[in-house]
C-alpha cells in the first residue's frame, strides 16, 4: 500500500478540503487575470490542518476541476491527487514549516521582478511596506524548486510576510489566502511606485525613515473592519 492510499485510509486528513482547493483554484485564476503571471507560472498553497493543498505543475488553472486537489503533507509526500504537485514544492513547505502561515501566493509579477533585479531590499517609497513588516527584502537567486532557493527565501521572510525572489518573482503569505493575495497586489504595485519614481531624471525619490514605517505598522495592524 502506498503512503497517499495509506493517508487516505486514515482518519488524518482534515474537513474543509472542497472548500479551500476550490479557494486555491480561485487565487490562482486571479493571478492570471491580474496580470501577475502568464500561463501556468506561479503557484498558489493553502495549509488545512497537516494537509498542503498546491496547484500542480504545468497544469493552466482554468482547467483544474474540483476532483483534481492536489494535497501533500508537510514532508512533501503527496497524498491527495493524481497530478504532479508545483515544482515550487519545496519553496512553499518550508515556509509553511518555520511560519504560522496559512495561504501562500507566488507569482512573476512584472515590476517586483524588474525592482529583484535592481535592489537588494525594495526601498520604503510607501508606508504599505509596513502592511508585510517592513521593507521586502530580495532572496539570492537560485534555481527554481530547489532547496537552495528556499533557504534564501526564508532568510529573505525572517520578520517579514513578503520578499522578492531575485530575478524571478514575489512570495507572500498570509493567514487567508485573501490576505495572502492582498499583499501580493501591494508588494506588485509598491514595486511599479518605486520603479516609476525613480525612473525621473535628475530625482530621487523620498523614503519613509524606521520611525515613520513603525508608525504605519502600528496603525495598519488595526484596519479595517472589527472581527
Amino acid at each position: 500500500m502506498t503512503h497517499r492510499e495509506e493517508y487516505a485510509r486514515s482518519t488524518r486528513i482534515p474537513p474543509g478540503i472542497p472548500e479551500t482547493w476550490a479557494a486555491v483554484v480561485t487565487a490562482a485564476l486571479r493571478t492570471v487575470a491580474d496580470g501577475l503571471v502568464v500561463g501556468t507560472s506561479g503557484n498558489v498553497s493553502a495549509r488545512v490542518g497537516n494537509v498542503v493543498l498546491v496547484t500542480p505543475t504545468g497544469v493552466p488553472y482554468d482547467r483544474l476541476r474540483p476532483e483534481d486537489a492536489v494535497g501533500v503533507d508537510l514532508d512533501g509526500r503527496q497524498v491527495l491527487g493524481e497530478l504532479r504537485p508545483t515544482s515550487e514544492l519545496p519553496m512553499h513547505l518550508a515556509v509553511y514549516r518555520a511560519t504560522d502561515a496559512a495561504a501562500i501566493v507566488h507569482t512573476h509579477a512584472v515590476h517586483a521582478t524588474a525592482v529583484s533585479t535592481l535592489v537588494d531590499e525594495l526601498p520604503p517609497v510607501h508606508y504599505m511596506a509596513g502592511a508585510l513588516g517592513g521593507p521586502p527584502r530580495v532572496a539570492p537567486y537560485a534555481l527554481y524548486g530547489s532547496e537552495e532557493l528556499a533557504r534564501g527565501v526564508l532568510q529573505a521572510l525572517d520578520g517579514r510576510t513578503g520578499c522578492l525572489l531575485r530575478n524571478h518573482g514575489t512570495l507572500t503569505h498570509g493567514a487567508t489566502l485573501d490576505q495572502a493575495y492582498d499583499r501580493t497586489a501591494q508588494l506588485e504595485w509598491m514595486c511599479r511606485v518605486w520603479l516609476a519614481a525613480a525612473s525621473v531624471p535628475g530625482r530621487t525619490p523620498t523614503l519613509l525613515d524606521p520611525e515613520q514605517l513603525a508608525a504605519a505598522s502600528g496603525r495598519l495592524a488595526g484596519y479595517g473592519q472589527p472581527g
